[in-house]
């Protein structure tokens, strides 16, 4: 029997008219149950009450905090992440712990860590060896609380390195082999592996065991299901006939408000139903 999907709410580009604290609240009346984050602040390490402050929004919402990602740089300007970047992998590093801690506390068990653009005058090679050492030490710092690394191919004109699916899994692979950990998986975001190319069925059927979480917007535009061309519904039904059991979630651009943007998902399928 095919498993129903679960939708989460990515409350880093929905709801961005209003406060960070709001939104959790925002996407409970929108009539979901989970949500996810990009890391919620500018800086890698943040005071003790703003993570409380932070935690209680989500708590007090009454909603579950399912994606976060590690700190990733400007990921709205130039950058898009930092542990493979040689003069700030150490804000990574800096900020795992704060990350898991914040999970711990929430539940979170997916936790997405972009790997980094390629800089100019650094060696591809020992950016790639310095990523993957990173998220070894996410990974091992994730197993305490039995959570799960995710690694994500990305588009756009950013220097990003990993574009497709298989980019993504060599570097999933590599960090489970040096660094002997197996709660590291792939990240497939729809829209950005389409907009690269690849191809999202080939793609959903080799490497759908590897799939820990998934987000979906339609192209062109990246707004919300149903304003493209993408076969969104075709994808995620060969993704839960073949097992997949986790989140899809919704990280578009609204087309117009935000709560107007849900129309296309019938709101009996808004909460989790597992």
């Amino acid at each position: 029997m095919t498993l129903a999907a679960r939708y989460a709410v990515n409350c880093s580009l929905l709801f961005k008219e209003l406060p960070v604290l709001e939104r959790p609240a925002a996407a409970r009346a929108a009539g979901f149950d989970a949500i996810e984050f990009w890391w919620p602040w500018a800086t890698p390490v943040v005071t003790a009450a703003e993570v409380d402050a932070f935690a209680a929004a989500v708590r007090d919402a009454g909603v579950a905090l399912v994606g976060l990602n590690f700190f990733a740089g400007d990921v709205p300007g130039p950058d898009c992440g930092v542990a493979s970047l040689p003069a700030r992998a150490g804000e990574f590093r800096d900020n795992i712990a704060l990350a898991i801690e914040l999970g711990g506390r929430l539940g979170t068990r997916r936790f997405n860590a972009l790997f980094g653009n390629r800089v100019d005058g650094a060696d591809p090679a020992a950016q790639d060896e310095l990523g993957v050492e990173s998220l070894i030490a996410a990974a091992r710092a994730a197993s305490a609380i039995d959570a799960t690394v995710m690694v994500e191919p990305v588009s756009g004109p950013k220097p990003y390195p990993l574009r497709t699916a298989a980019d993504a899994m060599a570097i999933v692979e590599r960090v489970r082999r040096e660094g002997a950990v197996e709660n590291v998986g792939l990240l497939a975001d729809f829209f950005h592996l389409a907009n690269n190319g690849d191809d999202v069925p080939a793609a959903i059927e080799a490497h759908g065991r590897d799939i820990v979480h998934v987000q979906i917007a339609d192209a062109p535009g990246r707004h919300e299901p149903g304003t493209g061309t993408l076969d969104l519904t075709g994808w995620t039904r060969q993704l839960l006939n073949g097992g997949y059991d986790g989140w899809i979630a919704l990280e578009y651009v609204p087309s117009a408000g935000s709560a107007e943007s849900f129309g296309w998902l019938p709101a009996a399928q808004r909460r989790s139903s597992r």
